[in-house]
């Protein structure tokens, strides 16, 4: 049992390390990445929510629970293609599916929307 503990204990600041790391590697290519601002519709948005919890015991009865909400949003280009983006700018509550315009993405970020008000002609995507 004294053996097993501190190998779980091990493993799991591991898992956390290698988490911890991959997140900051992602970012920093985001961060990185070149801004492409291109001619896109908005087909679908939708949220991911994350929750975690903690337990303490030891004479301490304490429960702690968190939650975190991610946004994102795809986007449909002029060939056809589609693309999932996650927001980190705010932009979920500001755009409708539908919306067609000019779209601000970088690395797996959309960073900014203008909303085409013309709406210009179709090409058979739209």
């Amino acid at each position: 049992m004294f053996t097993i503990v501190p190998v779980f204990m091990v493993i799991f600041f591991v898992i956390f390390i290698v988490l911890l790391v991959s997140n900051g590697v992602r970012y920093a290519k985001n961060a990185r990445s070149p801004r492409d601002t291109r001619y896109a519709r908005i087909v679908s948005k939708r949220m991911d929510v994350q929750h975690s919890s903690s337990h303490m015991n030891d004479n301490h009865a304490m429960h702690s629970s968190s939650s975190r909400t991610y946004y994102y949003i795809t986007l449909e280009f002029d060939n056809g293609s589609r693309q999932e983006y996650l927001d980190v700018k705010n932009l979920y509550g500001l755009v409708a599916e539908g919306d067609v315009g000019y779209a601000a993405v970088q690395g797996d970020w959309i960073v900014a929307f203008e909303r085409d008000t013309a709406q210009r002609p179709s090409s058979g995507t739209y």
